[in-house]
Parts: structure tokens; sequence; C-alpha cells
């Protein structure tokens, strides 16, 4: 007996020494098993818990091998091991095949490792692991979705495809995207044209270096012709006796400025898409697959659409494409003799990361057009001062610069009357306003609140073109 006891002894210490060293299955606590108790013992998958009963047992069963594997190191003490996740049963009986106790054995996925290396990653982030089945459930609520997605890329290296998120995002998650398009254009045109006429009874001609042969006859009759496309036009001429001669000089001088802008505004929950139009559609015709002429549409105007998502505290990556267009009147073309109009079009896409309230310049473009032309008669034309009448020259240049500007902002709803409408500061006029004193609108004081000061501005003042 005393051999037994001996032998039984040193069986459960090199069990516990095996155990402590072993990766794959060590003991990592003592569990004592009281008579007629049906608690449930929490063993980790592909780890051991030692488990002795208060008094000795003879037999022992478990009652699922493929979740639990269990062996006896003395007639008080088990060797459970984990093997699959699941919930089975262990049975004690003594010598007389009394039942001592049965004991629920609930084998999970170890998460005591992923617990730690999630601390050391996510120090501060109160997030809860529990296990579920095969699975890990991850619960609580985190900062940013950046940390989320951390957290997550860590569990599924521990369970793959069997994790449960639970967690939330603290924090505002809503973004308003502010975009302005500034364009300017500038443009001049210079031109100077000089066309000579001679006339009498016996001989008629003339040069002309930009109008036709009506023009010359014309000015051949004391006339500004009206045949000539230019602003300005001067007339000089003499005679001799029955022969004519006439100079008509044409000069243009262009000037242009046109001023596009474009302040759309915009927003969206993090991670999910918005899009804004500010203009309408175009039918366009387009051959169809029978032959025959299909209608498609196409948009034009202002739009914007864009994904923000809040990355980490205030820093937010957007993924966005704006453009401004509009039909250009000067340029058509023709497909089964329908005129389809063509767009003029600034557009860009692009993703980019900044911080609430902070504006980035995301494109730009500076364009100089310029254009010298020169026409003149052969060899006349290059004679110094005379040959300025034989010569028509004309100068062109375009200008134009565009910039679009986004600023990001973190937001959250707020209360109904503390927002204002354009319309609240404009009323229809009364009967007596509008037919006795000719006002098409009465104005109202806006109310309180942080955008009234936007209702503040007022209509009464000039509009329109105003020259000084």
């Amino acid at each position: 007996m005393k051999i037994h006891s001996w032998i039984s002894a040193a069986l459960l210490g090199l069990a516990l020494v095996i155990s402590s060293v072993s990766g794959a299955a060590r003991a990592e606590t003592l569990r004592v098993v009281k008579n007629g108790t049906a608690e449930t013992l929490d063993v980790p998958m592909n780890r051991a818990i030692v488990v002795e009963s208060e008094t000795p047992f003879a037999e022992l069963s478990i009652a699922n091998a493929g979740i639990a594997d269990i062996s006896s190191l003395s007639d008080r003490t088990i060797y459970v091991l984990g093997k699959a996740p699941g919930l089975t049963t262990l049975t004690l009986f003594d010598g007389a095949g009394n039942l001592l106790a049965n004991v629920r054995v609930r084998v999970s996925p170890d998460v005591s490792e992923f617990k730690e290396r999630l601390r050391q990653i996510l120090p501060s982030e109160p997030i809860e692991v529990r296990t579920a089945n095969d699975g890990i459930v991850l619960s609580g609520t985190i900062s940013s979705s950046a940390k989320l997605a951390r957290a997550l890329e860590l569990a599924e290296r521990y369970a793959p495809e069997r994790v449960s998120n639970l967690m939330s995002v603290g924090g505002v998650q809503q973004v308003m995207l502010k975009v302005r398009f500034a364009e300017m254009n500038r443009s001049v045109a210079k031109s100077l044209t000089a066309s000579l006429g001679f006339g009498g009874s016996d001989v008629t001609g003339g040069i002309n270096t930009l109008n036709n042969a009506g023009a010359l006859a014309n000015a051949l009759n004391n006339n500004i012709p009206f045949q000539q496309t230019n602003t300005g036009a001067i007339l000089f001429g003499f005679g001799a006796g029955s022969t004519q001669v006439r100079l008509l000089l044409e000069a243009l001088e262009t000037k242009g400025l046109a001023r596009t802008l474009a302040e759309p505004n915009l927003s969206a929950l993090s991670g999910q898409e918005a899009e804004f139009l500010a203009g309408g559609q175009v039918p366009i015709p387009v051959p169809g697959d029978d032959g025959q002429i299909a209608i498609e549409y196409r948009d034009f105007g202002v739009q914007v659409l864009f994904t923000p998502r809040v990355v980490d505290g205030d820093l937010i990556n957007l993924e966005l494409g704006t453009s401004v267009s509009s039909i250009d009147p000067n340029s058509e073309f023709t497909i089964a003799g329908n005129n389809v109009p063509t767009f003029i079009t600034r557009s860009t896409k692009t993703t980019i990361e900044m911080r609430d309230g902070e504006s980035f310049a995301i494109a730009g473009l500076i364009r100089d057009d310029f254009t010298d032309q020169n026409s003149q008669l052969p060899w006349i034309g290059d004679v110094p001062v005379l040959g300025a009448l034989f010569r028509s020259a004309e100068y062109q240049r375009q200008q134009s610069e565009l910039v679009v500007i986004v600023t990001a902002h973190l937001v959250s709803p707020t209360r109904g009357e503390a927002l204002a409408l354009p319309t609240d500061r404009v009323q229809p006029p009364s009967e007596f306003d509008l037919f006795i004193n000719g006002r098409t609108a009465r104005t109202t004081r806006p109310g309180s609140g942080a955008a009234s000061e936007v209702a503040k501005q007022d209509f009464g003042s000039s509009y329109g073109y105003v020259l000084d």
C-alpha cells in the first residue's frame, strides 16, 4: 500500500511538472469537488486542470470523450484535458457504486493569451472578451473605428471566422463636408486689319485682308461696310478726277471676365456613402442594339460623392469625388440627325485625411492660352510702316485659375429651432405693399440661434450689375 501511494504521489507530481511546462496541455488550477454538488468546471481548450475529490472514488467516466479527456492520478485526483469546445459531464462513483458527484465540464477556447495581447496593444480601451461555443465575443465601447479594426484583426488570429463583434464606437461619428469650387476666367482679344480699294471709270480693284468684295465696293461709295465683323471701322479716302482711293481700317478689342463659385455642403455617417446633386439631366440620343435611337440621361450641375471614415478621435479619412459641369452653348455635334450638347466639366476624385475643422486644397489649375496670328500680302507686307496697310494682325489670350478646397467637420444633431432657412427672412408682401409700394417681398426679423447670423443678411440693397 505504501508503494502504491508513493507511485500515485510520484505520478501526480510528474503530471503537475509536465503540465506546468507544456504549452499545449498544462494544469493551471487545482479544483476541489465536493460530494453531491453539480458545479461547472471550466477547462481551456488544449489545456489541463487537476481536479481533487473530497472523498476517494473508485470509478469515473466522461460523457463525451471528444470534448474532454480524463485520467486518474490517484483515488482522489483527476487530470482533465480540454480537447474541443463544448459541454460534457464528469461522473464520480465510490467502491459501492454510489454516485459521489456530477461535474459539468465546459471546454472553451483559451483567451488568456489573447486578453494579454489585447491589453498590450490597446491598453486604454475597455474591451470585454468572452467565449461562446468555439468563438470569441468582443463587447464594450471603443474610442475609434481604427482601434476597433485592430481588435478584430487580433481576434481573428485566435479564432478565425469565429469572432462576434458587439463593440460600439464612441464619440461623434457624423461628418459634414464643405466643398468650395472657385474659378476665374479672363480673356482678351485684339485685331487690326487694313483694306485698300481703288476705282474709276476705267479700272476697279483693291486689296482686302478681312472682308469680302462687297465691303470694298461700299467703301468706294464712301460707306463703311455693314459686312465687317469688327467693332471699330475707320474709312479714309481721296479722289483725283474719276479715280477714287479708299483705305478701310478695322480694329477690334474685346475683354471678358467670368467667375464661377459653388459651395455644396453634405453630411454623412462614418463609413456610409453620401451623394449630392444640384443641377439637372439632359437627354442624349445614343444608338441602340436594334438600330434604333435610345435616350440616355446625363447629369450636370454641382455633384458631390463622398464616403467619410472617422479613423481615430478627430482624424477623418475622406474618399470623395466632386464635379461642376454645365452645358456648353457654343459646341454641339450631331448623332443620327439629332443635336447632342457638350459639357464643360471640372471634376476631381481623390482620398485624403484631415482633422476636424481643417481645410485641404485637393485640386488646382492655372491655364494660360496665347495666340498670335499675322496675315499679310507677300513682300509688300514686309515693308516698314507702309506694310501695315497690307497686313492683318490678331491677338488672343485666355487665362483661367481653378481651385477646389474641402473642409471636414465632425457634427451632431441639434434642436430644430437652432437652424434657420433661407426663406425664413423673406415673406410674401401684402396687397398694399405690392400694388401701392411696389414691394415684391417683405423682410422679417430672424430668430435666435447660431444659424440666424446667416439669416440676418438683407435683400433690400441693390442687386444685379452695379457700375460705379
